[in-house]
């Protein structure tokens, strides 16, 4: 079965790269607008042997790693305390809500503004746009947990952090692994909205470096370099891992 989902995958995508070479071949816009995949190629390529497409990589990741941990923690931390404490929930978490519909780019500004063209603000940008994702999804899950549930583990003698590690986190982690990949979404577009703006070293600034130069087929090399890197992390960390929880709570 897993098997044939990746060849329909690879016989779509290699589809569209002739689509794309039919369309460059019939000159219906200029290469310096729609650039071939050979021409994409050929930047990815220079990317590669000159190792700025690695150091990007290497870089994004890393502020991407740091900012998301930030998220996660911050947000189940919080989103534990609105479930648990009503008066939280009343007062700090409407602002969690109205704060969650600002997008992670909007933040740019206040990071440049109280951290300068530093990583430390790429990565405030990225976890203020994932946290509040993280804690929506934690508190739902804490306030979906049975209370018979709790009930059982409070008469077997758990309370306090015992009941939160042992007890509250393990039921509510279906809802919070979803809030995680909600989280990971935004905290990597969050990393490079702030890498093109801070135009700091990352892919983001790759970016910049295409845009600069109007070098469309960079610019294009890149976001391809984005999308896989997203589809790889979300399909080889993230889905794994839902499925595996998703499996051991009998919810698949």
């Amino acid at each position: 079965m897993k098997k044939n989902i990746i060849i329909k995958k690879i016989i779509f995508f290699v589809i569209l790269i002739v689509i794309w070479q039919i369309v460059d071949v019939a000159n219906i816009w200029p290469d310096n607008i729609f650039p071939s995949p050979y021409e994409v190629g050929e930047d990815l390529m220079y990317g590669v042997s000159d190792g700025s497409l690695f150091y990007g990589m290497g870089t994004s990741m890393w502020r991407l790693a740091v900012g998301l941990a930030i998220a996660i923690g911050g947000g189940m931390v919080l989103g534990i305390f609105m479930a648990r404490t009503e008066t939280i929930n009343q007062t700090i978490g409407s602002l969690v809500l109205g704060l969650q519909s600002i997008p992670s780019i909007a933040w740019v500004p206040l990071a440049i503004l109280w951290f300068g063209l530093t990583d430390a603000g790429i990565i405030f940008v990225t976890s203020i746009g994932a946290i509040f994702a993280v804690t929506i999804n934690t508190y739902s899950g804490v306030k979906n947990i049975d209370p018979n549930y709790l009930a059982a583990a409070r008469n077997m003698g758990a309370k306090g952090n015992q009941l939160i590690i042992n007890v509250l986190i393990p039921a509510a982690f279906p809802h919070m692994i979803s809030g995680f990949k909600q989280g990971w979404a935004f905290a990597w577009r969050g990393v490079i909205g702030a890498e093109l703006l801070f135009s700091f070293l990352g892919l983001g600034f790759l970016l910049n470096v295409g845009r600069q130069l109007n070098d469309v087929s960079e610019v294009i090399a890149v976001m391809l370099i984005i999308m896989g890197m997203g589809m790889l992390i979300d399909g080889f960390v993230f889905k794994k891992i839902e499925d595996k929880i998703m499996s051991r709570w009998g919810l698949r």
